[in-house]
């Protein structure tokens, strides 16, 4: 009993100091937004209003705030979905196939994700660039001489695909990488007993390969969904500035002109409110949904 209550101590004691930290830089801020988002406050000034749920009412009825939603859950969609599958596919192909420079490859699909977002931000700028960008150089060989040249990133209809081809290449590699440390643990048995059975190598993907590494799969999908919310803030504002007349704008480059620029500080803590709602509830949603039972070999 004794001992127990030592070890239940010593615990308690190693648990305590992140426990504090954890309180004074992510609860704390946290509640502190949904406070200021009841509030009219300019962010510099001392003159703060009690507004209530008037803030989340406006929100409701902000145009712009939809739209930007619109791109944001559209983003995540896309992203993800492109990504995720990619990624499993890739990994698949390099694992199983026993390519030879395997290693070379994991390092080449893996550099993008070792750059920073400003510097991958750039190079698809100059990509997508209308006059000299490399992808428009290229549709050139299949077009008739005097073709308009495509505005990738000033193009109402398009921009928001633009963003999201550079937010899917910056992050293939990573996902592959963490695949295929997943596949390789799989045992060659399992697909040397399939394919006596006849099982093809696509049966053999969904049948073994998926299932397998589905917990990991689950969890990585968690953690993109909210990463993607935040990077695509990142793309933007380096990118399109929320331009060309809103079209690219995502919720949190909303928040910062409303924040920052508009000095709507507490119109952009409802903003902010709203995030952490959709990204707890994309959260759960998503752990719900991809939940099965654990298969082990």
């Amino acid at each position: 009993m004794t001992q127990n209550k030592a070890r239940s101590k010593f615990v308690r004691r190693c648990i305590l100091p992140s426990l504090i930290l954890f309180t004074i830089f992510m609860i704390i801020p946290t509640l502190n937004v949904f406070w200021m988002s009841l509030l009219k406050w300019g962010g510099l000034s001392k003159n703060k209003t009690f507004v209530g749920l008037n803030n989340f009412v406006i929100l409701s009825q902000d145009m712009n705030f939809v739209r930007a939603l619109q791109n944001t859950i559209f983003l995540i969609v896309i992203v993800t979905v492109v990504t995720m599958a990619a990624a499993v596919i890739l990994a698949s192909v390099l694992v199983r196939e026993n390519l030879k420079g395997q290693n070379f490859f994991r390092v080449i699909f893996y550099i993008p994700n070792i750059l920073s977002v400003v510097v991958i931000s750039a190079i698809f700028s100059a990509i997508y660039d209308p006059a000299n960008g490399l992808l428009n150089s290229i549709i050139s060989l299949f077009q008739p001489s005097g073709w308009e040249t495509i505005k990738f990133l000033g193009d109402q209809k398009i921009v928001v695909y633009s963003i999201a081809g550079a937010m899917i290449w910056q992050a293939i590699g990573y996902y592959m990488v963490m695949y295929m440390a997943s596949m390789s643990s799989i045992s060659p048995s399992l697909y040397e007993a399939a394919e006596l059975d006849g099982a093809t190598r696509v049966k053999q993907f969904f049948s073994i390969t998926l299932p397998l590494i589905w917990n990991n799969i689950r969890t990585t999908l968690t953690f993109f969904i909210i990463s993607t919310i935040n990077l695509s803030f990142l793309f933007v504002k380096v990118m399109t500035a929320g331009g060309p007349d809103g079209a690219s704008e995502t919720v949190l480059s909303y928040l910062y002109k409303q924040a920052y620029n508009n000095a709507s500080y507490g119109y952009g803590m409802a903003i902010g409110a709203v995030v952490f709602i959709l990204s707890f509830a994309l959260s759960a949603a998503v752990s719900h949904v991809t939940k099965r039972d654990v298969i082990e070999y």
